[in-house]
């Protein structure tokens, strides 16, 4: 029989492929998020059990990220939960150059449970379903003073790699360092997608300070703003400037590079920003 997988984070961006994934491939499956019958809420720890029942292995992406504070001890209840109710399996989303993500990854490979971890750079996917579209359909982005440059991978060389965790032993007991085959700087990368689409895509900097200042002017909330201004402060400080082969090793194959990346995307029309109105 084909294991059972409950997604935590079914809706979102990793989850939703590999849950796609796993239903062309007819693996039962159950969703972990705050909508589903059982429901799933990270803060809401005396309701996984209900869960989690039944289930032979777990995806874990923790939402917002694994360097909140708070994801330690959430890692640590969950991993509990899991050995109670006979899972054998844990795949965990992890970040590249967290520490808190680094301790939590420790609690999952010491479970005593099967893992497999994959520590992920930013996903080329964060310019077209995440943080930055808003901006680029704004027509103007303004962005923290960075100089680091990231090394982006795609999410879908990401799910490939989660589901061949999920349904073979081939990564049983292992763990991945994520990156795509490239670093950009995201002065770059904005500017390469305003060349692709040929339109005019203005990039101001802001010194760090300066830019949360402005994100709580506008109204985001304290937790938002205090986690950007954490990963640009730490995890955006060059140590994670390199690039390493573990994904192409992992897959059998080169992951996708950026630019392939935005030409495929520009051709969804996504970033086609909105006509301005004439008088």
């Amino acid at each position: 029989m084909k294991p059972s997988t409950f997604i935590i984070g079914s809706s979102g961006k990793t989850g939703s492929r590999i849950l796609s994934r796993l239903k062309q491939l007819d693996y039962p499956v159950r969703l972990g998020s705050r909508n589903a019958s059982p429901s799933f809420d990270w803060e809401k720890p005396d309701e996984w059990e209900s869960a989690i029942q039944g289930v032979d292995q777990v995806y874990i992406s923790f939402q917002p990220d694994l360097a909140v504070p708070s994801s330690l001890e959430a890692i640590k209840k969950l991993v509990l939960v899991c050995k109670k109710n006979q899972v054998k399996r844990l795949v965990l989303l992890s970040g590249r150059g967290e520490p808190e993500a680094l301790a939590c990854e420790q609690v999952v490979i010491h479970s005593g449970l099967e893992w497999t971890i994959l520590r992920s750079s930013w996903f080329h996917q964060n310019f077209s379903e995440g943080m930055f579209l808003e901006q680029i359909l704004g027509g103007n982005v303004l962005f923290p003073q960075v100089n680091a440059r990231e090394p982006f991978v795609d999410l879908d060389d990401l799910a490939d790699l989660a589901l061949a965790s999920l349904t073979t032993d081939k990564h049983r007991n292992q763990l991945y360092e994520l990156t795509g085959p490239e670093l950009w700087n995201f002065r770059e990368a904005f500017q390469y997608i305003a060349e692709v689409t040929n339109q005019t895509i203005p990039f101001e900097e802001l010194p760090l300070d300066e830019y949360i200042t402005a994100l709580k002017g506008w109204g985001i909330p304290e937790d938002t703003t205090w986690l950007i201004d954490y990963l640009f402060r730490t995890v955006l400080d060059g140590r994670n400037e390199s690039v390493v082969s573990d994904l192409e090793l992992a897959l059998g194959r080169k992951p996708k590079d950026f630019r392939t990346y935005v030409k495929e995307t520009a051709k969804t029309g996504i970033w086609k920003l909105p006509l301005q109105a004439t008088t």
